[in-house]
């Protein structure tokens, strides 16, 4: 069985969110769990409001509650909230969250420099909280959502250096597809096709940095480690305690290839039990304490 590190769900109807994508319901997402054999997931609200309709955090704590055994808690804060302000002190909504049973943030996804004060100041205060932080990533200020870095990742660089006891889950296209050196900047953000010739700033970083995990789920995820199985398989062994099933499951028919892909590693030798079992749901489990 897996656990999901990236999950979303809805209990009521609404419009498309991001203007396309009609997200599923709890019911929705226990059924494709039944079906690729996850035992639970993380929930993680959606406030982005560049993009999405936000969420509200008691949303998802109400769902945890009606299915306890299938799904637990994370919160999103916007680092702009209460005063928009880089002095906020945000402890009235962490301790608040904590308190009700979130084990996490995420996914953290405002469209803004991972290095502007904003942001470091919320992240400062959820490591003293000891809450994990899951982020989604984009390529420019100004367009769409998430947290936005250099080619290379100087800034994520310098988040891991300043908050070294802050575990930090790596999530999205541009951070992705810097799996291995890209051929040209334009290839940031997508889902590179060609093989890893040469390792790229992620296994760099996981390398330095002890409080980098990763988040496998979506396309990204998983292209990164299908756009070379052989590489995929230096990689999972290489980090095997830090990197952690997911879906990012969002639409009813949406297809989901990483448990599959996964799996067949497994079966064919390529890594072991105990590697698989890790990264399906042992480092969850562990990081989460579930």
């Amino acid at each position: 069985m897996f656990i999901d590190i990236h999950a979303h769900a809805y209990l009521f109807d609404s419009p498309p969110q991001d203007g396309r994508t009609i997200f599923c319901k709890a019911e929705e997402v226990l059924r494709r769990y039944d079906e690729l054999g996850i035992e639970k997931g993380v929930l993680l609200p959606l406030i982005g409001p560049e993009t999405y309709l936000a969420q509200s955090n008691q949303e998802i704590l109400e769902i945890c509650r009606r299915y306890p055994d299938r799904f637990v808690p994370f919160c999103n804060i916007d680092p702009r909230g209460i005063d928009n302000s880089p002095f906020t002190d945000f402890s009235v909504w962490i301790n608040w969250f904590k308190a009700h049973g979130c084990l996490g943030v995420g996914e953290l996804m405002p469209n803004m420099a991972f290095r502007d004060e904003k942001v470091l100041n919320l992240l400062r205060q959820l490591e003293a909280a000891k809450m994990p932080v899951i982020f989604d990533d984009g390529v420019w200020v100004g367009h769409r959502y998430g947290l936005v870095d250099d080619p290379g990742l100087p800034q994520l660089e310098y988040l891991l250096q300043t908050f070294p006891d802050l575990i930090l889950l790596g999530h999205g296209p541009a951070f992705w597809s810097e799996m291995g050196t890209l051929e040209t900047v334009a290839d940031r953000g997508g889902y590179p096709a060609y093989p890893v010739k040469e390792e790229g700033a992620v296994p760099k970083l996981f390398r330095r940095y002890p409080n980098l995990w990763g988040d496998l789920s979506a396309g990204s995820g998983y292209n990164a480690l299908a756009r070379d199985q052989e590489y995929a398989v230096k990689f999972l062994n290489e980090f095997q305690d830090r990197l952690c099933f997911g879906t990012d499951l969002c639409y009813v028919t949406q297809e989901l290839p990483l448990a599959g892909f996964l799996i067949s590693l497994k079966d064919s030798g390529l890594i072991s039990e105990t590697v698989f079992e890790k990264i399906a749901r042992g480092n969850a489990k562990k990081l989460l304490g579930i």
